[in-house]
């Protein structure tokens, strides 16, 4: 494994040949579940285990050579996964507040924890669901990749909303906020300490965000009763989800947090995003050569349109 460093793009790929020669597992057997070899006995709700075929490791070997156009890097970092719960038949929407809180919890905890490593300068958090996805293990779970960079679209993110704040000494997403609580069509729910919408800017036809309405930056800003709140949201749009299709529906789920390289990161605000295959029922969006190639999204509806489908989705 090692990182490689594209001159074109100005970004560093992970080069992982071990991972694709990962094993198949024996048919019924999960490694996720109690009692297998890779979980701890006893009682647990959720745990962080090491990922056991990683893209990133604390002690990589020396990359190949390397010179001033194709650069080279160890791919020093951290790669976990987060088992949410012993139960295998369930998923993120199915488990009740309390729960989901403790995976927010161990979320924060590990956030901390890998952030104070001096080679770490962004954790992230994210969950693959869904075969379509191209997820092999159903037991629900998340990871975690701990970069010895700031990747790229967080960089992207960090740039926009320092400008803006530079500009008008404001945030840019509470801004977006407020702009999405004025018009109303693109909200899907909201509490006191979070909003769910479908952005004026969508990229997915379901690619929901979730912001706190208070301005925070990363996780472990958020006290104990908005976590909770995040909880009782996240619940509510996982089920929108899965009712809207009658099915338990797929989605890549990322946490957008500031980096943690020390350095301090005012105009940037925590959120969650969701990126769903689906278009339609039965009908996957696909990113196709346009938005491959050229980097420009299509979106053959209107968000105001999906975020009508979502609203009106129960959620229970």
């Amino acid at each position: 494994m090692e990182l490689r460093w594209d001159p074109i793009m100005r970004q560093w790929i992970i080069v992982s040949g071990a991972r694709g020669k990962r094993p198949l597992l024996p048919k019924g057997y999960c490694p996720f579940c109690p009692g297998s070899e890779e979980v701890p006995k006893g009682d647990w709700t959720v745990i962080s285990l090491p990922n056991k075929f990683p893209s990133l490791s604390p002690n990589p070997p020396l990359p190949s050579k390397s010179d001033r156009l194709y650069r080279t890097c160890p791919a020093r970092g951290i790669c976990e996964v987060i088992i949410y719960t012993p139960k295998h038949d369930a998923t993120l929407a199915d488990l009740n507040v309390e729960n989901i809180k403790a995976v927010i919890d161990l979320w924060t905890e590990r956030f901390i924890d890998l952030g104070r490593l001096d080679y770490i300068k962004y954790v992230f958090i994210f969950e693959n669901k869904g075969r379509i996805i191209g997820v092999t293990l159903d037991h629900p779970h998340g990871q975690i990749y701990a970069f010895p960079f700031i990747p790229t679209i967080i960089r992207r993110e960090l740039k926009s909303s320092k400008r803006y704040w530079k500009r008008t000494g404001r945030c840019l997403f509470c801004r977006i906020i407020e702009k999405e609580k004025e018009d109303g069509r693109r909200v899907i729910c909201e509490n006191d300490g979070f909003i769910c919408f479908l952005p004026f800017f969508a990229h997915w036809p379901y690619g929901v965000h979730i912001y706190p309405k208070r301005h925070v930056t990363a996780l472990p800003d958020l006290n104990e009763e908005e976590k909770m709140m995040l909880a009782s949201l996240l619940k509510k749009v996982l089920r929108k989800f899965d009712n809207l299709f009658n099915m338990s529906f797929p989605y890549m789920m990322v946490l957008h947090q500031r980096p943690t390289d020390g350095r301090e990161y005012p105009h940037y605000h925590f959120h969650i995003e969701f990126y769903p295959p689906y278009r339609e029922k039965g009908k996957v969006k696909y990113f196709a050569s346009v938005e491959m190639g050229a980097g420009t999204v299509t979106f053959d509806y209107t968000p105001e349109m999906k975020a009508k489908e979502l609203r009106e989705s129960p959620e229970s």
